[in-house]
C-alpha cells in the first residue's frame, strides 16, 4: 500500500509542480548558473547507492572550504523552505526513497554506523522523517538516529500520516531548519 501511495502521489505532485519546477530552475540558472540540479550519491534500502536529486543551492567555488559561505540568498530561501528536496519526487517515482523514512545520508557515513544506527537502512529512505518532525538539524547524530531506529520499527500508516501533515507544518512556520550558528548539519564520523 504504501508503494502504491508512492508512486501514484509523487507521479501527480511531478506533474502538478512542472510549471514551478521550471520557475525554480530558471532562477538557479539566472543566479547560479549551470548545472541546476545537484546530484549525490546517498546509501538507501540496505545500504544500496542511488543518486540523490535536489535543486542545487550553493555556487561551484569549490576553493571555498566553508559550505555555508557557498549557500547563496536565493539556495537559502530553498533550503528553508525545503524547496531544493522537490527533485527527491523522481527517486520516490522509481523506486528508490519513499515521502516517509529515514533520510538518505552521505555514502561516506556507512563505515561510520554502529550495528543499531545501520537499522535505519531496513527501510527505504525519505522525503521527510520522524527525525525531521523532531528536530531536524536541531538534534545531535545520537538523537537524530535513535529517532530513525524508533520510525523503523514503529511504522504504520496512520504514523507516516502524522509525519506528513507535521512536515508541512513544519516547512511552511520553517521550524528546525538549522542549528543554533545557523549552519548546517556537522559531518557524521561515527559514535563521539
Amino acid at each position: 500500500m504504501k508503494r502504491f501511495f508512492d508512486f501514484f502521489f509523487s507521479l501527480f505532485l511531478l506533474v502538478f509542480l512542472s510549471p514551478f519546477f521550471l520557475l525554480i530552475g530558471l532562477f538557479i540558472y539566472i543566479t547560479m548558473g549551470k548545472p541546476i540540479l545537484f546530484v549525490q550519491d546517498r546509501a538507501g534500502y540496505h545500504g544500496q547507492i542511488f543518486k540523490l536529486i535536489k535543486f542545487r543551492t550553493m555556487i561551484n567555488d569549490v576553493t571555498e572550504i566553508n559550505e555555508n559561505n557557498r549557500i547563496t540568498k536565493f539556495g537559502s530561501f530553498l533550503r528553508s523552505t525545503s524547496l531544493d528536496e522537490l527533485p527527491e519526487l523522481y527517486n520516490i517515482l522509481i523506486g528508490q526513497m519513499s515521502f516517509v523514512g529515514p533520510r538518505p545520508l552521505l555514502v561516506s557515513y556507512l563505515k561510520y554506523y554502529s550495528e543499531f544506527q545501520n537499522q535505519r537502512h531496513n527501510v527505504l529512505p525519505g522525503l521527510t522523517g520522524w527525525a525531521q518532525i523532531n528536530g531536524r538539524n536541531l538534534l545531535s547524530w545520537k538523537d537524530r538516529f535513535i529517532l530513525d531506529v524508533w520510525y523503523v520499527h514503529n511504522r504504520t500508516f496512520f504514523l507516516d500520516l502524522k509525519i506528513l501533515l507535521l512536515t508541512v507544518y513544519k516547512v511552511i512556520f520553517r521550524k528546525g531548519i538549522n542549528d543554533s550558528n545557523n549552519s548546517i548539519m556537522p559531518p557524521f564520523r561515527g559514535e563521539q
